[in-house]
C-alpha cells in the first residue's frame, strides 16, 4: 500500500499560511554542527522527512541527535567518525555536505556518493577541486568520495559555476584551515548566508557574506551554538504561485520577501497584486494570469526549484510562455506529467514552450522529485475532476503539512492509501 494525493480542482485558495525553516538550509546547518565538539541546537526546523534522514547520517558519524518537532539537538563527540553510512547517505543528496566538516575536523572523510531527487547530474568535481586546493587529496573509490588531509591551508579558489553545494563544503573546510581562503564566484543564496551566520556564531571569521567573494580567515577551533533557520523561500514561493494559479488571495508569513524579489516581480507581471511586509507577503489574483517568461539561474536569478511551479502557472495562463532551464538538464521530465493533465507544452533542449489553456483535465500523475510533485498538485487545483498525484513521499521531503495547509486555504485535497495503477 502506498499513498497518493487526491486533488479536486476548482477552489480559490484564500487565507494565510505559515512557512517554517528552509529545507535547503537546515540540512547544511546540521552538517556544520560537526565542526565543534559539544551540543548545537537548531530551531525553526521544518518537520519533513529529510531532517530525520540527516539525523541518521550524523548518528552514523558518532553524534547523538534528538529531533523534537521544530528543534534539532546535536551532540558532537570530541572525535567524530570519518565514514558516513551508505544506507543513510543514499537517501538524500544534501548528505554530501558532511564532506567539508569531516575533512576539517577529522582530516579524513569517506562519504558514499549521495542519492536524492532525479533532476539531473550533480557531479562533485568542484567540491573535490576546492578541497584539493586546501591541501586535501580526494578520489572516488567503490562509489565513495575519499578525502584525506594532513594540514589544511588557505587558498585562492575559483568556482567555474556558483555551485551551492561546492561553496558550502569548501567554506566549512576552510573555517578550520590555517591561513586565509578566498572563494571567488561563490554561491549567493540566502541559505549560504544562513550557513555563514551560524558559522560566525560558532567563531568562524568570514567576510563578504552575501556576495560572490567569500574571504575566510581560518581559526583553530569552533564552539557549539544555537541557531534559528531562515524561512523557506521555495515553500513560500510555492504558496505564491498557488494563489496566482487559483485566482485566490494568500498571505505567506515567516519568510523574508526580499529573498523572493524576482519571483514576486514575475507574479506582478502576470497580473497579481503583491504586497510585502517585514517577514510576510500577500499575493492576490483576480482573473486569469497573463503569460510570463522564466529563466532559471543561480541566486539572485529565478530558482530552478521553482521551475515546475512556473510551468504549472504557464499551463493555465493567458498566452504563451517560454521557460528556460539553465541548471538541471533533467528537470523538464516534469513536463510529460503536465501534458497528462492537458497542458499544451513542448520542450527542446533547455527550453519549454507552454501555451496556456483555460482549464486542465484530471489524470493520474507521478512526482519525480519534491518540486515536481508540488507543481503537479498546483496543476491539479486547476483541473476538472479528480487528479491523483503519486509518489508523494517526494513532496513530504520538502513540504511540512502540505495537505493540511492546502485544506486550510480551501483546497479539496486528501491523502489516500491505495494500490497504485500505472
Amino acid at each position: 500500500m502506498v499513498e497518493h494525493f487526491a486533488v479536486r480542482g476548482g477552489a480559490r485558495l484564500v487565507g494565510s499560511v505559515d512557512v517554517v525553516g528552509a529545507k535547503n538550509s537546515v540540512l547544511k546547518l546540521m552538517a556544520a554542527a560537526l565542526l565543534a565538539e559539544g551540543t548545537t541546537t537548531i530551531t525553526n526546523c521544518p518537520e519533513i522527512l529529510d531532517v530525520p534522514l540527516m539525523a541518521d547520517v550524523l548518528r552514523s558519524l558518532g553524534c547523538t541527535v534528538a529531533v523534537d518537532h521544530d528543534t534539532v539537538t546535536i551532540d558532537v563527540p570530541a572525535e567524530p567518525g570519518a565514514q558516513a553510512d551508505y544506507r543513510s547517505v543514499s537517501k538524500l543528496r544534501a548528505s554530501v555536505c558532511v564532506l567539508g566538516p569531516l575533512v576539517a575536523r577529522c582530516r579524513r572523510a569517506v562519504v558514499p556518493l549521495p542519492g536524492g531527487d532525479a533532476i539531473g547530474s550533480r557531479p562533485l568535481d568542484m567540491h573535490q577541486a576546492g578541497l584539493r586546493k586546501l591541501g586535501a587529496t580526494t578520489e572516488i573509490e567503490h562509489g565513495r568520495v575519499v578525502a584525506e588531509a594532513g594540514d589544511l591551508h588557505g587558498a585562492q579558489i575559483w568556482l567555474d559555476f556558483p555551485s551551492v553545494g561546492a561553496t558550502e563544503n569548501i567554506l566549512m573546510a576552510a573555517v578550520l584551515a590555517e591561513g586565509t581562503t578566498v572563494i571567488d564566484n561563490a554561491a549567493r543564496e540566502p541559505e549560504i548566508v544562513d550557513l555563514c551566520t551560524m558559522l560566525q556564531q560558532m567563531g568562524a571569521k568570514i567576510e563578504g557574506v552575501g556576495s560572490s567573494t567569500l574571504t575566510v580567515h581560518g581559526v583553530t577551533s569552533l564552539q557549539p551554538t544555537e541557531h534559528r533557520v531562515i524561512g523557506d523561500r521555495i515553500v513560500g514561493a510555492t504558496w505564491a504561485f498557488a494563489a496566482a494559479m487559483t485566482q485566490g488571495t494568500v498571505a505567506v508569513r515567516g519568510v523574508d520577501p526580499h529573498h523572493l524579489d524576482l519571483v514576486l516581480d514575475k507574479l506582478r507581471t502576470a497580473g497579481a497584486d503583491v504586497t510585502v511586509g517585514l517577514e510576510e507577503f500577500t499575493v492576490a489574483m483576480s482573473g486569469r494570469a497573463r503569460a510570463v517568461d522564466f529563466v532559471t539561474l543561480p541566486y539572485p536569478g529565478f530558482a530552478t526549484d521553482l521551475q515546475p511551479m512556473a510551468i504549472a502557472l504557464a499551463a493555465v495562463a493567458d498566452g504563451t510562455s517560454m521557460i528556460t532551464e539553465n541548471v538541471f538538464e533533467a528537470r523538464f521530465r516534469f513536463v510529460d506529467e503536465m501534458m497528462r493533465l492537458g497542458a499544451d507544452a513542448r520542450t527542446d533542449g533547455h527550453h519549454a514552450v507552454v501555451r496556456g489553456v483555460e482549464r486542465l483535465s484530471s489524470a493520474p500523475v507521478w512526482a519525480s522529485d519534491i518540486r515536481a510533485g508540488a507543481g503537479l498538485v498546483l496543476a491539479g487545483l486547476c483541473a476538472d475532476g479528480e487528479t491523483e498525484v503519486w509518489d508523494v513521499a517526494h513532496i513530504d521531503r520538502g513540504y511540512p503539512r502540505f495537505v493540511e495547509n492546502l485544506r486550510a486555504l480551501g483546497a479539496d485535497i486528501e491523502r489516500v492509501a491505495a494500490d497504485p495503477v500505472r
